[in-house]
């Protein structure tokens, strides 16, 4: 079943993404194209303020032309750990610090066109301080019950995999085996 790489057909490095498109050689012999995403990977949190209530974010999505309600998320800079990321993205994106950080899990959100790697985790014990988003981030800061938010999941007005992903292993898992 596996592919075999075989020659590099498109190279582009971009800012936050780069795309290549390789030939490779599939498993009969013929050869095929794969063209994807590199990414540097990105982490996510689910901050709980309290018992009931989690911190997430809205921002405007170019890609998809909406206003998105989201848990906070960065992408890895290089040589960053993702735990080091998720505490330096939940502070830059809420003004939140957390006492305490758990990871829940990690997943690829589209293995068929991108590399990228997204590390899920919960923030607990947090303080407030003053946000400091990137100077092209344009981002609000709100406060929602998790029960709310798990019904906004559930109608589908949260469309973002990361917070659906993270709402619902939270639902169905909490804390349990990270």
């Amino acid at each position: 079943m596996k592919e075999k790489y075989y020659k590099t057909k498109f190279d582009y490095k971009g800012k936050a993404v780069s795309f290549t498109s390789h030939e490779i050689i599939l498993p009969n012999g013929k050869k095929a194209i794969r063209e994807y995403l590199i990414h540097p990977g990105a982490t996510a949190v689910l901050p709980f303020i309290n018992k009931d209530t989690v911190a997430l974010v809205k921002q405007y999505r170019y890609p998809v032309k909406e206003i998105t309600l989201e848990v906070p998320a960065g992408k890895i800079d290089p040589g960053e750990t993702p735990y080091n990321c998720v505490k330096r993205e939940l502070k830059e994106e809420t003004g939140y610090t957390a006492k305490k950080i758990i990871k829940l899990n990690t997943f690829w959100p589209t293995p068929a066109f991108s590399d990228e790697v997204l590390h899920i985790y919960a923030a607990f014990g947090l303080s407030k301080d003053k946000a400091s988003p990137d100077e092209d981030e344009f981002i609000s800061y709100h406060a929602v019950s998790f029960k709310k938010l798990l019904a906004l999941v559930r109608s589908g007005k949260i469309k973002d995999s990361k917070t659906i992903i993270a709402v619902l292993y939270w639902q169905c898992f909490g804390g349990i085996g990270k």
